[in-house]
């Protein structure tokens, strides 16, 4: 299957290199919306949806007044999905599902833009967005986002084993190449999302993790970055615990499966075509 990664939202959240790493603390950090677009004999696979079409061009009717401050997007609608899909060559309606890591607004914020897609989803995810029952959760699960109604396709937590994570599914209508993972920690019902490419997997962590070097490891994250984890987390131990599976992970079998997360610019760079000098 052919992958293409898209940047589907930049994030330009002041801190400098307390954030993405780079020198230079009075300056804004550079963040990214990572998603993935899978060519399959099924139609096409949007992997996380990033910020969609209505959150950049009318963001107060969308988009929390905090989230806007904290993380200063850039409304800039060429880099939403639907856009970048046409670009490609391809129709809307040709993304026939789309699977989520979680519903976070910068992760779902597509939805809308692909209404005749089914989008994939962890039950415990599906149950925490649809309650909205804490403050927490109406801030970072926004309605509007899928107020088109989705297909919902949502998975349970029985499942099979992949390389030492339980209860991995595969998804109603695509074949096995593509798998969610279980990774709870950043929200209840949070998930992987493994795509088979020849005999390699890309697993794409969502926000398990948000730095390049963290699956490697646990102190190699810039400290602003691992304070803003711990302040948007539901369950530390969890996170936490699944951090530690996906080094055990790279350790032991980085030879056969390649990470992702969702907002490291430096792993976007390293997947995206380079101009040629």
């Amino acid at each position: 299957m052919r992958v293409h990664h898209l940047n589907c939202g930049t994030l330009r959240p002041f801190g400098g290199g307390l954030v993405d790493g780079r020198a230079g603390l009075l300056r804004k950090a550079t963040m990214v919306c990572h998603c993935l677009l899978v060519e399959t004999d099924d139609g096409l696979v949007l992997v996380d949806s990033g910020l969609g079409v209505d959150d950049v061009t009318n963001p107060d009717a969308s988009l929390p007044r905090f989230f806007q401050r904290i993380t200063q997007p850039v409304f800039e609608v060429g880099e939403t999905a639907v856009r970048q899909v046409v670009r490609l060559g391809y129709r809307p309606e040709d993304v026939r599902h789309v699977v989520l890591t979680h519903l976070d607004l910068d992760h779902a914020g597509g939805l809308r833009d692909f209404p005749h897609a089914k989008v994939h989803v962890h039950a415990a995810e599906h149950r925490g967005a649809m309650a909205r029952a804490t403050a927490a959760d109406r801030r970072r699960f926004r309605p509007a986002q899928w107020s088109h109604g989705p297909d919902w396709q949502t998975y349970e937590t029985a499942g099979e084993r992949w390389f030492g994570f339980e209860a991995v599914h595969e998804l109603n209508g695509l074949a096995a190449d593509i798998l969610m993972v279980p990774l709870a920690g950043h929200t209840l019902g949070h998930t992987g999302v493994a795509v088979r490419t020849g005999p390699t997997w890309l697993l794409h962590c969502g926000d398990a993790y948000f730095f390049h070097g963290e699956p490697r490891s646990a102190d190699d994250c810039p400290r602003g970055l691992r304070l803003f984890q711990r302040l948007v987390e539901t369950d530390r131990a969890a996170r936490l615990s699944n951090q530690d599976r996906l080094r055990t992970l790279v350790a032991d079998h980085g030879d056969e499966v390649e990470t992702i997360s969702a907002h490291d610019p430096v792993e976007l760079h390293r997947y995206q075509p380079q101009p040629t000098p």
